[in-house]
């Protein structure tokens, strides 16, 4: 009797499995309705594109600006000089009460003592831009000091680049532009008269440049539109897959830029992007200014080296833009959609933002490059001509 109770529920569990797999078998069939990947209920695995940014008020005569040192210290001398152009552009300056202390040999001040200088700024309904002293390193250990919403809601002019790039990531997140440009460091030792300053002069104010480029050996032609991001490469490549991540929306333009970073360093952080699969969101690049880049590697440039790995996307490339720690340092507004049109003969860069709009034509800007320059390019592995 025992022995045909263990077959009748031999038979039984038999029979309990060929119907569990018979219903498993039916739920992967052809019918594609009930699934999970396809089906109703689906998740869905586009990636949401990055928004145009809300671009702050243009500045007006009598407008306060704050002088903020989100890095590293910079000499009370070089901000006082900065405060006095800022003044004979008809502006006021307002000098953050943190600015002079000095925090671990280099930075101005303590995290929270940077920060708390910025969040003052955006706090002050009078203060309308707000202008960084330097760059260096340090601005990455503000991100999760500043509220985001105070940013959204305030939204103000924030300038600098360089280590400044972590807080166009900061604006863009909370939806706010912002100029990547010169800061007071290069302001006080041309007094505000350079091209750099004047350019980011009539900028604040409303006249919204549309730059010519001449034509670059590793452009790609073609045209694309999106949202400006990016900045100094080993400033925003950690921030990706952070709480300001930017990089992985889709629609973006990417803007690079680098100095003294030595061929490999650019080549791992371009990988870790792609690793990170931001180049899949990527509508056209920007290459600025790479200085001093070293020749580590057998590439003319860094240019040459980032061609072979942009070649492969069907995308417009636009190389040698004046922007980042070269001589020539035009503004640039983050956060807002700009078109880029690479052709035979050269490139154009335009910002979709309201103002009045003047052309300027970069190779008139580019200095010639002297002969002290031209020996420093030459050893830092540079292929350059030098002009008389």
């Amino acid at each position: 009797m025992g022995i045909k109770k263990n077959v009748i529920a031999s038979i039984a569990k038999q029979s309990l499995t060929f119907v569990t797999a018979a219903l498993l078998l039916a739920a992967c069939g052809d019918d594609s309705s009930n699934d999970p990947l396809t089906g109703p209920g689906a998740t869905d695995t586009t990636i949401e594109a990055l928004a145009e940014c809300t671009a702050p008020a243009f500045l007006k005569e009598g407008d306060k600006v704050a002088l903020v040192s989100p890095s590293y210290t910079t000499p009370d001398s070089n901000i006082q000089k900065t405060a006095d152009v800022l003044k004979e552009w008809g502006f006021e300056p307002v000098i953050g009460k943190n600015v002079g202390k000095l925090d671990a040999g280099k930075y101005a001040g303590t995290a929270q003592e940077r920060a708390d200088d910025i969040i003052a700024a955006l706090k002050d309904t009078s203060i309308k831009a707000i202008l960084t002293n330097r760059g260096g390193y340090g601005s990455i250990q503000l991100a999760d000091l500043i509220d985001p919403k105070l940013v959204k809601d305030n939204p103000k002019w924030l300038i600098g680049y360089s280590d400044i790039t972590t807080l166009h990531a900061m604006q863009t997140k909370a939806g706010v532009m912002s100029i990547h440009g010169t800061m007071s460091s290069s302001i006080a030792k041309t007094g505000g008269t350079d091209d750099n300053s004047t350019i980011l002069r009539d900028l604040l104010k409303g006249e919204v440049p549309t730059y010519k480029v001449p034509k670059h050996k590793y452009n790609q032609k073609g045209t694309a539109e999106g949202i400006l991001v990016g900045g100094n490469m080993a400033t925003f490549v950690p921030l990706v897959g952070s709480d300001i991540d930017v990089f992985q929306k889709d629609g973006i333009i990417l803007f690079m830029e680098e100095i003294g970073e030595n061929l490999r360093n650019i080549d791992r952080m371009f990988n870790s992007i792609e690793l990170h699969g931001v180049m899949e969101n990527v509508k056209g690049v920007i290459l600025g200014e790479f200085v001093d880049s070293g020749t580590d590697l057998d590439y003319e440039s860094a240019e040459a080296m980032l061609s072979q790995y942009l070649k492969k996307y069907d995308i417009p490339v636009l190389c040698g833009f004046p922007a980042g720690h070269d001589d020539v340092n035009l503004p640039i507004v983050m956060g807002a959609k700009v078109k880029i049109d690479v052709g035979d003969d050269g490139s154009t860069l335009a910002f979709n933002i309201d103002g009045d709009k003047k052309t300027i034509d970069t190779d008139k800007l580019t200095e010639k490059t002297s002969l002290s320059k031209a020996l420093l390019k030459m050893l830092a592995g540079k292929i350059f001509k030098l002009e008389e």
